[in-house]
């Protein structure tokens, strides 16, 4: 198939789809010239010419897309949630700075697979090789290592989260947590 046939049996009507796509009329305009531009850049490995006008509507619909995601608007935050903002930093890195503080009081094997699965970023299968332990085994010492920092931050501290888990107030109502319960297992 040529390109001047694909123009004369197609322009109408892609032009048409695209503008009830795009308000934009320049815009629009564009788009349609996108489309018959990459169609001719393509039209060699259309093997099939019953397919065509999927094809070029495809084209089109990525096109239409291309132009959406460009165009994307995103909303500024106004002044007045800053001091919010700053608030609710300033209890995380409290929070941040009081888990450091406990992560010393562990037992070793609980902080070592703590501090190295989520403050280095290290991948549990990884670790369960540096550890030398099965993966099940390693992902349990990771939650128990876990679940004592929880115990023990809940035992000196008042945490409120967010309903996505962020801290948002952080307070300490003891100087000391409760010592993290010591088990015999991995």
């Amino acid at each position: 198939m040529e390109l001047e046939t694909l123009w004369m049996d197609y322009h109408e009507q892609i032009r048409h789809f695209v503008h009830k796509k795009i308000r934009e009329h320049n815009d629009a305009e564009d788009i349609v010239q996108d489309v018959f531009i990459m169609a001719s850049q393509g039209l060699a490995q259309l093997k099939d010419e019953e397919k065509c006008r999927a094809w070029i509507y495809q084209i089109a619909r990525n096109r239409i897309a291309d132009y959406y995601r460009r165009h994307r608007t995103t909303e500024e935050l106004t002044d007045m949630a800053e001091p919010e903002k700053d608030e609710a930093c300033y209890s995380a890195l409290e929070a941040i700075e009081g888990m450091k503080s406990i992560l010393q009081k562990m037992p070793d094997k609980y902080r070592e697979a703590v501090e190295l699965a989520d403050l280095k970023g290290m991948p549990q299968k990884e670790l369960s090789e540096f550890l030398e332990l099965s993966y099940s085994g390693t992902k349990s010492r990771v939650q128990r290592g876990r679940e004592m920092i929880k115990a023990m931050m809940t035992s000196c501290c008042e945490i409120e989260t967010d309903r996505y888990g962020n801290i948002i107030e952080y307070r300490v109502v003891k100087d000391e947590p409760v010592p993290a319960r010591r088990t015999t297992r991995t």
